[in-house]
């Protein structure tokens, strides 16, 4: 039923959207969009709003806009916070994008940032304005204002400049921490001076650097004065530590690290000698962190070659820059190599920092990196590798992942231990899962990785059944070899047919007896199983029931089967070393009167 009201307030509805008429010019649209917004009239609004966006505005002027009625920009924000996922709530979202692209291009454009430098020599009040857009350009202002106190034609306008410099902020840090690299003496000093003014932390590492090692005694004493700026302390500390520090922080995602982010990418500074100016290169957001730890790292190194805590860090960094999916950025270059390569040229104590390092902040990611890398690479002894309270990798074999569970158990296996450890038990219990696939979730590893990691497994146990490896008890794992000589993957069950050989066990021995028997095998696993049945005999004598012995005497005996069956039937017979009654009945049975 329908009231006489409700009626009437449709009908006016109709009339008044019928009747609105939207403004040929951006502001006067931008109005209606507010003032309807204001009054909740947000179908009215959403006309406005539209007409704003297909108008294709220039963003800076949107900007000037917003900036025009704050009341009326906060109104709008309040909407889009509250909204529902209505047509408004979604124009309103592009409104705001724009809104954000003109303050980021008025940050960010060049000319408007050269034209506030020189501002800055220009009347009391222009002068306050232009350090008001300065600031708001941040860290893009410092190569302009850089490259203005290395004109020769600026002079007049240097002492301005310098008064500015500090007052840009924490923003400025990084690129003027690698403009410090310039061979300008003069602006090097107003650097290193901006630097102690900003006062914030992560530039104790570079002017303790000068401190260290600038040939220069008037850059040392103003990099240290500036130290005792922001903290004494830091004076105290050698530059590879602090260096190493900051990296840690990068890694950690330090709050007071962070960027503006107003972008989906941020800046990478660095000195261009060849130009004499900074240069900047952008880097995907999600692996700024990660890339800034790893030159710090390299800043540490430099500082110091034998500080091997930073070459633990960096590959951390690395592997955790990769764990983003994306290519890496442009400033690596075509002949860099990827997170694994370097690692596995790193020695072991360095990986192992790195591993536990991982294992501590339970990333997945880089501790399959750094176990893999050690796998390839490390022998007994180092695998084994104490780093602080704790062994990593044994304590990866805990881990909550199971891709790094099985990596390090493999590893280990793989390495042949000679040292007794009481967590051996442990690496055969995961290689039996690896091999089972036991221990896999369907979200934990898709069905070609399990497979990968259960062809591994079974290799790295054959490797200890060969070489009589007695740290490493291989016969918890009887059962699921036993599984896998039933399947249907040949490799797999030619593979752990030749483990279960060397365990003095009559179910191993009579499991690949039944491999090469079953008739509905693969010939290959058969011949496969018969030489393991073979090896089997040579280490732990017959072990078979009667039953299966004249099995296998009756492949010897066919004249129908492949030549290559019967020849391997007859070497594992005779690997049995049985009395002297079956072989004398093989003999005659092929015999002429």
């Amino acid at each position: 039923m329908f009231s006489r009201t409700s009626v009437v307030t449709a009908i006016l509805t109709a009339v008044l959207c019928a009747s609105a008429v939207f403004g040929d010019g951006v502001e006067e649209n931008w109005n209606n969009f507010l003032h309807y917004t204001k009054i909740g009239r947000f179908d009215l609004a959403a006309g406005y709003a539209k007409a704003v966006v297909d108008s294709e505005p220039n963003a800076v002027e949107l900007l000037a806009l917003s900036r025009a009625n704050p009341e009326g920009y906060r109104i709008i924000v309040k909407y889009y916070e509250s909204a529902p996922d209505t047509e408004l709530g979604q124009l309103t979202a592009a409104i705001l994008n724009l809104i954000e692209e003109g303050r980021f291009t008025k940050r960010t454009e060049p000319i408007l940032i050269v034209e506030q430098v020189k501002r800055l020599s220009s009347t009391a009040r222009g002068r306050l304005a232009a350090l008001k857009q300065l600031q708001d350009a941040g860290e893009y202002a410092i190569p302009y204002m850089l490259d203005a106190m290395a004109d020769e034609g600026s002079k007049e306008e240097l002492a301005n400049i310098i008064w500015a410099l500090p007052q840009i902020g924490r923003d400025a840090v990084r690129p003027l921490a690698a403009a410090l690299q310039t061979e300008n003496t003069a602006v090097k000093a107003e650097i290193i001076k901006a630097l102690g003014k900003i006062g914030y932390p992560q530039s104790l590492a570079y002017l303790k650097l000068i401190v260290e090692k600038d040939k220069s005694a008037g850059f040392r004493n103003l990099a240290a004065e500036s130290i005792r700026e922001i903290d004494p302390a830091g004076l105290q500390l050698p530059a590879a530590q602090l260096f190493y520090q900051l990296a840690e922080n990068y890694y950690y995602h330090i709050e007071s690290l962070a960027p503006l982010q107003e972008a989906d990418f941020c800046n990478m500074w660095f000195w261009d000698s060849g130009l004499g100016r900074l240069s900047r290169q952008e880097v995907d957001s999600s692996y700024f962190y990660e890339l800034m730890a790893m030159r710090a790292c390299e800043w540490a190194l430099k500082a110091d070659p034998g500080f091997g805590n930073a070459i633990g860090l960096w590959h951390a960094a690395f592997f955790k820059a990769e764990s983003a999916q994306i290519e890496m950025p442009e400033y690596f270059g075509p002949e860099h190599a990827d997170a694994t390569t370097y690692a596995t040229t790193a020695g072991a104590v360095y990986l192992h920092q790195a591993l536990a390092r991982a294992i501590k902040d339970k990333d997945a990611y880089v501790a399959l990196g750094v176990v893999e890398a050690l796998a390839g690479t490390a022998g007994e002894k180092s695998l084994m590798y104490r780093f602080g309270p704790g062994r990593p990798l044994i304590e990866a074999l805990s881990f909550g992942d199971t891709a790094v569970r099985y990596s390090a158990a493999i590893t280990i296996a793989a390495a042949g231990p000679r040292e007794k450890f009481a967590e051996s038990t442990v690496v055969t219990r995961i290689l039996a899962e690896a091999v089972s696939g036991k221990g896999n979730t369907a979200s934990a590893m898709d069905e070609k990785l399990a497979k990968s990691y259960a062809i591994r497994a079974v290799e790295a146990m054959l490797k200890l059944a060969v070489g009589k490896n007695d740290v490493i008890d291989l016969s918890a794992a009887q059962d699921a070899l036993v599984d896998a000589t039933k399947g249907r993957d040949t490799r797999m069950q030619i593979l752990a047919g030749r483990v279960l050989a060397y365990l003095k066990s009559p179910i191993a021995q009579r499991s690949i007896a039944a491999m090469a028997l079953d008739a509905n095998n693969d010939i290959n696993v058969r011949i496969g199983a018969l030489g393991s049945l073979g090896e089997s005999a040579k280490v732990n004598g017959n072990l078979l029931e009667d039953g299966t012995i004249n099995a296998i005497y009756s492949l010897v005996a066919s004249a129908k089967i492949d030549v290559r069956l019967r020849s391997a039937a007859a070497a594992a017979f005779g690997a049995l070393n049985l009395p002297s009654q079956k072989v004398k009945d093989l003999i005659l049975d092929q015999a002429r009167s």
